[in-house]
């Protein structure tokens, strides 16, 4: 049966939206930001490691930035009407593509600070009609794990095969399965920019990429910078749709003239890679909530232990457990009121993985027996011992 996340998702207190704030603009609850948060912080700590700088960039530009760019002449449809401000217009941005490129250009650049890559979790906008929003999956406002890997032509397809294994990295720690790949090509129309050697050149990099790669093809599909490769994955309900992308630009670094110095002490122009490894997490969380039925892994859970005294008499062990672990780095909720059963299903149903309960027997030995919301249990163990196992199965 196909769970809707809309649903899920408030019943588990992760979102929710207002008539006031309007259509298309959820607000994420303290749960869902929690799961959230765990996310954004795994996704900037795996880009880190390998190699990424992240940036921070103002969600405005002025118009004139989107006609350079090609997003007005291409995208204008879908974006915010501008907003006079002293003279200018100031337009809110659908992507952060044209940013990300001026912060590139800001610094001069050499071939040996190339590849450059770029990352940042940053807003965008998408003036969607007001019948297709709903959830998280279709929304105004997203926040984005984005990059921009500035890079020197002969390098191009390893850095694409490099996103890819990122890309491979972080939809096996979130529990997501691509269901395909599909390569987007240009279709019929002037809508492209660029010149058709550079859109033949870029093809031929994404597809040596792809090498190993089951995938298809598709015309038209392309962005209108460039072709990409699109990572779908199919909802329980069997609907397809894409969840990460990677995108070869050579239009945008010449609209913008970026350039760097060559080992010869001339000038070269970068191949621009958009890259966004799991898209925005508005989203990336209306799939999980889907597909893992609301029950997170541990990592990202938004409670992952619910501590459970039997009788006000073990409170004091209790509040020792939930300090212990929320020192540990675990997000921690105390549960008193009601039964001790009813309690233990209240955990389960809003599907915390672990359930800590102490007893009279467990109290006075500083034990606690671990019960996880699948209904294994563990046999009472020291609260020291309980809180590392957690802590360490808590890793991404």
């Amino acid at each position: 049966m196909h769970i809707d996340h809309r649903k899920l998702g408030r019943e588990l207190d992760l979102f929710d939206s207002d008539p006031l704030i309007g259509a298309g603009l959820p607000f994420w609850l303290p749960g869902g930001a929690a799961a959230r948060h765990a996310v954004e912080s795994y996704l900037y700590e795996l880009e880190h490691r390998n190699g990424y700088q992240h940036v921070y960039s103002p969600a405005l530009g002025k118009r004139q930035l989107f006609e350079l760019s090609g997003h007005w002449r291409n995208f204008a449809e879908d974006m915010f009407p501008p907003m006079p401000m002293g003279g200018d217009e100031l337009v809110l941005r659908p992507s952060l593509c044209p940013h990300h490129a001026l912060i590139y250009k800001s610094r001069g650049r050499s071939y040996r600070d190339l590849p450059l890559r770029m990352g940042e979790l940053g807003g965008m906008f998408r003036a969607e009609r007001s019948g297709v929003v709903g959830g998280l999956s279709r929304v105004r406002a997203m926040q984005l794990n984005d990059a921009h890997v500035f890079s020197p032509e002969s390098q191009a397809a390893a850095e694409v095969a490099e996103v890819l294994r990122l890309m491979r990295e972080a939809h096996r720690a979130l529990g997501i399965e691509p269901s395909s790949y599909q390569l987007s090509l240009r279709g019929e129309g002037k809508k492209y920019g660029g010149n058709d050697e550079s859109w033949r050149v870029a093809e031929r990099l994404l597809r040596e990429a792809l090498d190993g790669f089951d995938f298809v093809e598709a015309p038209g599909e392309a962005a209108f910078y460039g072709p990409k490769i699109d990572v779908q994955i199919a909802d329980p309900a069997g609907r397809e749709w894409t969840l990460a992308t990677i995108q070869i630009d050579y239009h945008q670094p010449e609209a913008f003239d970026l350039g760097y110095a060559n080992a010869e002490g001339g000038r070269s122009r970068p191949v621009m890679i958009h890259r966004s490894l799991v898209g925005s997490m508005e989203r990336l969380f209306a799939h999980l909530i889907e597909v893992h039925e609301g029950a997170f892994p541990l990592w990202y859970a938004p409670v992952q232990l619910a501590v459970l005294p039997v009788s006000a008499d073990e409170d004091e062990a209790a509040d020792a457990l939930a300090r212990a672990a929320t020192e540990a780095g675990l997000r921690v909720e105390v549960l008193r009121d009601g039964s001790i059963g009813a309690r233990v299903r209240s955990s389960a149903e809003r599907r915390i993985p672990y359930a800590g309960m102490i007893g009279r027997r467990e109290a006075p030995d500083g034990l606690v027996a671990l019960r996880h919301r699948d209904g294994r249990q563990r046999e009472p163990m020291p609260v020291a011992a309980a809180v590392a196992l957690l802590a360490d199965e808590a890793r991404p």
